[in-house]
């Protein structure tokens, strides 16, 4: 990624993807799947093809994911210790397919990290009780942070980001359905106070790529259903206009935020502000004439306007 974005000439996926981010012109960005390095120097070459564009993010936030870093275990049974299946979460290469925020407004100095949270501390876990790696997993596939922003008027609004394993490519025991259930009943938890973290303080927003539709789809939709009907935040449930017709499926295609080969359209992004916030409006960006945003990626932007608290 590095590498194409230094070059004169983008190629398509890349400058589809400034394309479609310039266009969507947010204040506050979360990206996933964006591969993570230690100096920061892919998301910094990310920011400038946008102030390029016209559209400046001077506050840049990516911490290390789970994704490919190493358990030192051979967690997929094949006699070898550094398999992507053997990572905390699957990757390649230390830092594949993280999570990032660029922001118009700049952050705060109290952020917290929860990546480090073993899978077997969540109370109530679906963790298989003979898994192997019981006493080391990491909970969150790629990562979970809050990330609090400052608003003009000087006070702040908490970022909930993550971003999920999806509830396939595993076999009858669903180790990924189970991890992927828990990564967003982890919100639950923490609203609810019992975790050994604090809540967060409201004004917050839950937002990533929990990887899990409520009705359709795999995986098992009870932590996302439940995320979804929780006080503490409200769902503005942002649609497109010009979605496509998905008669296979239960859901409304309206909201529809990602296209897949086989399964159709899924909602698996959201932003969930918490229930305090007056939300002014809310989206999925998905022009008459799609053609950059089906170019960028099989997911399409999520967006949600936010009245100032």
């Amino acid at each position: 990624m590095l590498q194409d974005l230094g070059k004169e000439k983008l190629p398509p996926q890349r400058a589809a993807v400034i394309e479609v981010l310039a266009a969507l012109d947010a204040d506050i960005l979360l990206l996933t799947g964006i591969d993570y390095d230690a100096q920061a120097a892919a998301l910094a070459a990310l920011a400038a093809r946008l102030d390029q564009a016209g559209r400046p993010y001077p506050y840049q936030l990516a911490l290390r994911p789970n994704t490919g870093l190493p358990t030192g275990r051979d967690l997929d049974g094949n006699g070898r210790l550094s398999d992507p299946r053997d990572a905390q979460g699957w990757g390649r290469f230390a830092g594949e397919g993280g999570m990032a925020v660029l922001s118009r407004l700049p952050f705060g100095e109290d952020m917290r990290d929860f990546s480090n949270f073993l899978w077997s501390d969540l109370p109530g876990n679906l963790m298989p009780p003979d898994d192997p790696a019981r006493d080391i997993q990491r909970l969150h596939t790629t990562g979970a942070y809050e990330v609090p922003v400052i608003l003009p008027d000087g006070r702040s609004i908490r970022l909930l980001a993550y971003y999920a394993s999806p509830p396939v490519f595993d076999g009858p025991e669903d180790r990924n359905g189970r991890r992927n259930h828990d990564e967003t009943a982890f919100w639950l938890h923490l609203m609810a106070g019992d975790l050994p973290f604090a809540p967060p303080e409201p004004p917050f927003i839950v937002l990533g790529q929990p990887n899990l539709d409520p009705v359709d789809g795999a995986g098992r939709p009870d932590a996302i259903m439940r995320l979804l009907r929780d006080p503490h935040l409200q769902d503005p449930q942002p649609r497109s206009d010009h979605f496509t017709p998905d008669p296979g499926q239960k859901g409304n295609p309206a909201l529809d935020t990602a296209f897949y080969n086989g399964p159709g359209g899924l909602r698996v992004d959201f932003i969930l502000p918490s229930a305090d916030l007056p939300v002014a409006d809310a989206g999925i960006f998905w022009p008459a004439k799609a053609g950059a945003v089906t170019a960028a990626s099989r997911h399409r932007p999520v967006w949600v306007d936010i009245t100032q608290p």
